[in-house]
């Protein structure tokens, strides 16, 4: 019998750990962490085919991302951001280059500029380094995205302040419109 492929056995941990862990039966912490040998068990109930699953596995589905979205620490798990279900985030106050950069649908361009960039169902506004990483989370809602360009200054005078999370992806609480600039190249 086939085990599930990494790339679904991540779609799923984010599933769990960032929007829907009571389907589950996963308890999580205020930081979002569960024990290991819980989302074991849970994916395991999902049918034969999961059986195959085990803490090494797991290990090799978080270490071979590419997109650190999962941390395994001391026998538990957790899904580093894009959470919809409420958690204290972990990311720590940081200084942010000058610029940061937001990949978006062109139908959502409009309400953006009105009232700026809004965490929406997650707890925080997601924002890349460069223009190339906004493109590619674009890509998702759009065939053709529009990257905008965050003037973090102008953001911060408006009293926003930017975490950086453990996998290298930036936070706000939200984005002014007064802060962003659109369209950006994505030579960034």
């Amino acid at each position: 019998m086939n085990r599930p492929s990494r790339s679904e056995i991540s779609r799923v941990l984010s599933h769990a750990l960032r929007h829907a862990p009571q389907e589950y039966g996963l308890e999580l912490d205020p930081e979002g962490w569960t024990p290991v040998v819980d989302v074991i068990r849970a994916l395991r109930l999902m049918g034969p085919e999961w059986e195959a699953v085990d803490v090494p596995l797991l290990h090799q589905v978080v270490d071979a991302a590419a997109k650190k979205r999962h941390q395994i620490r001391d026998g538990r798990i957790r899904a580093v951001h894009g959470h919809s279900v409420s958690i204290v985030a972990e990311a720590e106050t940081a200084e942010p280059p000058h610029t940061l950069f937001h990949g978006t649908s062109r139908a959502s361009v409009g309400a953006i500029l009105d009232a700026g960039i809004l965490p929406m169902q997650r707890q925080f506004v997601h924002l890349a380094e460069t223009a190339e990483q906004a493109r590619q989370v674009g890509l998702r809602k759009d065939t053709a995205p529009v990257i905008l360009g965050i003037d973090t200054g102008t953001a911060a005078s408006h009293g926003v302040t930017f975490h950086r999370s453990a996998s290298g992806v930036w936070l706000a609480a939200f984005i002014p419109p007064s802060a962003l600039s659109v369209p950006v190249g994505t030579d960034g």
